[in-house]
């Protein structure tokens, strides 16, 4: 059983306190710059990835916020001054967020869809990494712990009531761990298979799925989940969602590109056997 009695705010700037969350966060969106950048290279992407990347920050950021205010609705009707700002941040709701900054940025420069896939198949190898570091973060902010399991000989107990834990000296679950090695294993599958997966945007797309069951499971273990239909919280059905939407599209993507390189090798090999035939 580990106790974690660290105080989430790692220093003060005048009035304005730094979370070890803000910073496991801004770690993860450098390693989320840094891989996706070198995949971009790797892939011969040759776009401004610097605007984009930007976009999808700000699309990342709104989106996590605006999730958050709705995941804990009832205590910001009750404290609606806190709605502004970045004391929470829902991951479902980031990746929403930069899917619909990158859509909206594809329209207003005319950029094909083919090459939004291409960068999202780069994305797709950083996202992961970034998302665990976020992860680091919850747990020493002591947000997004599991139910109370006072038997788990791994379990955590967050004692400092400046946490944001909401149970305090109670062992739990701890979900943002089992959310780091999620993370992880994702990315270990991603980069296995970077490259291997064609057309386009197939690699982000299987991300996509492979982050939604994962996190769609382990929050089950989480104590601060809302049932609202079918057993599930509204980050457990924005996941069910994502894969009604993105598995059956995968297969059917990678099913069309087969039968399009087949049918293209048929005829490659046909042609030989028809010019000899005049």
């Amino acid at each position: 059983m580990l106790t974690i009695s660290i105080d989430p705010v790692a220093f003060t700037v005048g009035r304005f306190d730094v979370r070890w969350y803000g910073i496991m966060a801004a770690i993860g969106v450098l390693a989320l710059l840094t891989l996706m950048f070198r995949e971009a290279k790797r892939l011969g992407i040759r776009r401004d990835l610097y605007s984009i990347f930007l976009w999808g920050i700000i699309g990342g950021l709104v989106g996590g916020r605006l999730a958050y205010v709705i995941y804990y609705w009832e205590d910001f009707v009750a404290h609606p001054r806190d709605i502004i700002g970045l004391s929470g941040l829902a991951q479902n709701g980031m990746v929403l967020g930069i899917v619909a900054a990158a859509l909206i940025y594809m329209g207003a420069t005319r950029m094909r869809f083919s090459e939004l896939l291409q960068i999202g198949d780069a994305f797709a190898v950083g996202a992961p990494v970034g998302l665990a570091m976020g992860r680091i973060g919850c747990t020493l902010n002591g947000c997004c712990h599991g139910i109370a399991a006072p038997d788990l000989p791994w379990a955590v107990v967050y004692t400092n009531p400046q946490s944001a834990a909401l149970l305090l000296d109670v062992p739990v679950h701890p979900t943002q761990v089992y959310h780091v090695l999620w993370n992880l294993i994702v990315f270990a599958i991603v980069w296995r298979l970077r490259g291997r997966l064609k057309p386009e945007g197939s690699l982000v797309f299987l991300y996509f799925c492979i982050h939604a069951a994962g996190d769609l499971a382990l929050r089950f273990l989480r104590y601060d989940r809302t049932v609202v239909l079918w057993g599930l919280d509204i980050a457990q059905l924005v996941n069910l969602v994502a894969l009604l939407m993105f598995v059956p599209w995968l297969i059917i993507r990678m099913r069309r590109f087969r039968k399009q390189a087949l049918a293209a090798q048929v005829a490659n090999e046909a042609q030989p056997g028809q010019s000899r035939g005049y």
